[in-house]
């Protein structure tokens, strides 16, 4: 048994925040708690929270509710951004021990000292204007993929947002740290590094560097098979970061760029920093130099304003675009958020239904971009799960494949066709040639 007693980890929300949570589990492993499963009843419970669905209160109780049961006397920290904006709320919440805000939660370790169940929840949680600094690190979870921390914090304040009062202003380490950070996560097996942050096109704010000098220095990480741009501003996704993708070997041709409302008026009053054509223009450069590029959309429904002909915009806007799949959001009342006195309320009712509509969209988007790619070959990195004698992986650009579980192929890429969607959404392959001479072929 390890000296300090177990801790065991859960994590809400986004990439950022599962990278942040092996940081915070490798500091508590190295200061001598065991990491151990959430089912096990760990001595410490860390709980990791998001502020980004209405439901952040319930699902962070649920989650502490379930540690107690698996350990009642067991210590129960919750960190995140949920703990930043409403550290009193979670206080509230029965069995909670300590709360920490953005400021304090990568020194969680400073504050274990006693383990004993306490009567009054203790808040830890400075003013987010006091947190400066930037603690890299990247996710372990997952042996095919890791996502790694490259910024955090954001200067932009859009109407709707509260990741400013979360996380901070934005910042990052320099280029020169964050590839040393490359290269140690380049020392695992780890096949694909996906970038994130809260805004990582900012990367270099206010400094003379900039996101375009950090992904020509990660190419030329040969250690690394593949990275992966998470989610980036339209504004920030130059035509100079498309043309480098398009040439690269090693930066997949997958763009997550955030829309929100394919309404002008509407993206005018978000405070998004674009107009609609600038995203035309975005997407138009990726496909013209990538066509077989997945290009996937953040897009939110029944914000403040948008009647039923802003709404249609933002559909046909997005029905017309060569994009591959949506992320849609149902816009939710923040507290300190512009948006919250707004006029033009859109019911709930209404919300519901339009995010019904874009989902469906989204279905078609995915299966016309899937069914364009039959008969294309891509480089498909295969990931260790097996379900029902199955093995999947994703290509290059972002199509997941299924074949035959073959245990030599775990972690490993191999060139594939792709042949057929299947019902359930995946594609059928037939391999092309293969990383080991060993694997059978065997279509799935």
């Amino acid at each position: 048994m390890n000296q300090y007693g177990t801790a065991a980890y859960y994590t809400l929300g986004c990439k950022l925040n599962f990278s942040e949570t092996s940081t915070i589990a490798q500091s508590l492993t190295n200061s001598g708690y065991a990491k151990v499963e959430f089912d096990s009843g760990a001595d410490v419970y860390v709980i990791n929270t998001c502020s980004v669905t209405e439901s952040a209160n319930k699902k962070c109780r649920n989650i502490v509710r379930k540690a107690l049961n698996y350990n009642p006397e067991a210590f129960v920290v919750v960190i995140g951004c949920y703990a930043q904006l409403k550290p009193q709320e979670i206080a509230n919440i029965q069995g909670v021990d300590l709360v920490l805000g953005a400021n304090e939660k990568f020194k969680v370790g400073d504050y274990l000292n006693d383990l004993h169940k306490r009567q009054d929840t203790q808040i830890l949680s400075n003013e987010i204007k006091e947190t400066k600094e930037f603690v890299p690190g990247f996710s372990t979870t997952d042996r095919t993929r890791s996502f790694l921390k490259i910024q955090d914090g954001c200067n932009y304040f859009c109407s709707f947002c509260t990741i400013p009062l979360a996380r901070g202003r934005g910042r990052n380490a320099s280029i020169e740290d964050t590839i040393a950070k490359a290269k140690e996560l380049a020392k695992t097996d780890v096949k694909e590094i996906v970038l994130t942050g809260v805004n990582i096109g900012d990367f270099g704010y206010g400094t003379d560097e900039n996101f375009f000098a950090l992904i020509q220095e990660l190419d030329k990480l040969e250690d690394v098979e593949r990275f992966r741009i998470s989610s980036i501003e339209p504004n920030l996704l130059s035509n100079e970061i498309i043309e480098f993708v398009s040439q690269s070997k090693r930066f997949a041709p997958h763009f997550h760029i955030p829309l929100q409302s394919g309404s002008d008026v509407l993206l005018k009053s978000m405070r998004r920093r674009y107009a609609s054509s600038l995203y035309i223009s975005r997407v138009e450069k990726i496909k013209e130099l990538m066509p077989d590029a997945c290009i996937g959309v953040d897009v939110i429904v029944g914000y403040p304003g948008e009647t039923d002909e802003e709404f249609m915009k933002t559909y046909n806007f997005l029905n017309e675009l060569p994009v591959s799949y949506l992320h849609v959001f149902t816009y939710s009342e923040r507290d300190n958020t512009t948006a919250l006195r707004m006029e033009g309320v859109v019911p709930k009712d209404v919300r519901k239904a339009r995010s019904n509509m874009l989902r469906i969209l989204s279905e078609k988007k995915k299966r016309a971009f899937y069914e364009a790619n039959v008969s294309l070959e891509e480089k498909v990195v295969f990931e260790g799960s097996e379900d029902n004698g199955l093995m999947f992986g994703f290509t290059n650009n972002y199509v997941k494949v299924k074949t035959v579980f073959n245990p030599l192929m775990v972690n490993q890429s191999a060139k594939v066709k792709m042949t057929e969607l299947d019902k359930d959404g995946t594609m059928k392959i037939e391999f092309v040639e293969e990383k080991l001479e060993t694997v059978t072929r065997i279509n799935g």
